[in-house]
């Protein structure tokens, strides 16, 4: 059997589908009954609650292997992100405490920080978040170490795919004709589509070495403007490239903040995120998973780019 927390967010719903569509028996962590009809077809449910740690023993029942994805990418408060990114790995790690089962901890290149001299960050590379929700994985990571060394820990950078709402938000500007960038000079990063990512976890798991990290990502990394180039090229689009100040952008960072706070709902933009979007380069080295594992994101951008657009499009989410 197959645990899986977090199997109804962006990352957790594809891994859980490609399990149960190999014929793996999985199982999923839900808090509530109504997100049970979220769940892929073939998946089971188990009730339990990451903060309390009621139900996780018994969710976990028969599980050799776990799959950790369950966490919180937006926030209302700083504290949030520390609640559901390293107290509730705390949870669940002790209400599992003497079990035997193989780990496998989704963490993220946020908790190692961007590249400080425009080559791409290793695993072992001293670690310098920016962000609350760096800092807050990077706890997550500690806690794991502390409490299941053995455990594979995968951090992945950008991720992008059907059903992701981040990255979504740039393709919907792109796809009404505008491309906004923070001025200053061109911006890199490494990205993988999520059913690479996906392929990543699952042979992590049958075969990585215990105890090492890995970052899973595209091998060549790709700059905001080829992502805003390569979008509008497949949605037939001539956007205007809009080339906003950085004080501006802190200002618009600013005002997202004060907007979730009104609204109650946490948002993509605040000033940490324009943080981490002036940062010239968040890149990383993935060829420890090549090595050890076997692993290699075989999905270029332009291909992902075009699937992602796709199922939007057939979504509803875009027209184009």
């Amino acid at each position: 059997m197959i645990l899986v927390t977090g199997g109804t967010g962006f990352i957790g719903s594809h891994l859980a589908a490609e399990l149960a569509q190999r014929g793996r028996p999985v199982r999923c962590l839900v808090r509530r009954k109504s997100a049970v009809s979220s769940l892929p077809a073939g998946v089971e449910p188990a009730f339990g609650d990451l903060a309390s740690g009621q139900g996780i023993a018994e969710a976990a029942a028969g599980a050799d292997t776990i799959f950790h994805l369950a966490g919180v990418t937006k926030a209302l408060h700083p504290d949030d992100y520390y609640a559901g990114n390293a107290r509730a790995t705390a949870t669940l790690l002790h209400a599992l405490a003497g079990r035997s089962f193989r780990l496998v901890h989704v963490s993220s290149l946020a908790a190692i920080g961007p590249s400080t001299d425009g080559r791409p960050v290793e695993e072992d590379a001293e670690p310098h978040p920016l962000t609350h929700y760096g800092k807050s994985k990077l706890e997550g990571e500690h806690i794991v170490r502390a409490l299941a060394p053995d455990a594979v820990i995968v951090r992945p950078p950008v991720v992008y795919g059907p059903r992701d709402t981040d990255v979504f938000q740039i393709l919907k500007a792109v796809s009404r004709g505008l491309v906004v960038q923070i001025a200053g000079g061109e911006r890199w990063f490494s990205a993988i589509y999520v059913e690479d990512l996906v392929e990543g976890l699952i042979a992590a798991a049958e075969g990585a070495a215990p105890g090492r990290a890995y970052f899973l990502a595209y091998p060549k990394a790709a700059s905001w403007s080829e992502l805003g180039a390569e979008a509008a090229r497949i949605m037939s689009r001539q956007p205007r490239v809009v080339h906003v100040p950085p004080l501006a952008a802190y200002a618009v960072g600013y005002g997202g903040e004060l907007w979730s706070y009104l609204t109650r709902k946490p948002g993509i933009i605040s000033r940490e995120k324009v943080a981490e979007a002036l940062c010239p380069y968040w890149t990383c080295d993935s060829r420890r998973a090549a090595v050890d594992f076997g692993f290699e994101a075989r999905t270029p951008l332009g291909a992902g780019l075009a699937r992602t657009l796709a199922w939007y499009r057939e979504a509803g989410w875009l027209s184009y």
